[in-house]
């Protein structure tokens, strides 16, 4: 699935860029897994995405505990309006 693409900004940094959905969720987290696992600290910039919904807000979770179980940090920029919405009305804002 192409409808995303996750670039590698150097040092940890990332940005994510297109659909965040049901569709993509989970090659995004394929694709994730090997360079995220190489750094203590992350950030990921989400200003390019264009499309997210319940499964991208799933995958970020998902990027939180896979980082917290190997001593690592994660931090979201940007995140899309959506996505914040999703969270609050599922009660996991402060997890993000």
């Amino acid at each position: 699935m192409s409808n995303f693409e996750l670039e590698d900004k150097g040092e940890g940094r990332f940005a994510l860029k297109g659909d965040m959905s049901f569709e993509t969720a989970n090659f995004i987290l394929r694709a994730s897994q090997p360079v995220f696992g190489r750094h203590a600290s992350l950030q990921v910039d989400m200003s390019g995405v264009d499309k997210a919904d319940s499964a991208g807000l799933a995958l970020l979770l998902e990027w939180k505990a896979q980082a917290a179980a190997r001593g690592a940090s994660i931090s979201y920029t940007e995140i899309p309006d959506s996505l914040t919405a999703i969270a609050r009305t599922s009660e996991v804002s402060d997890l993000l």
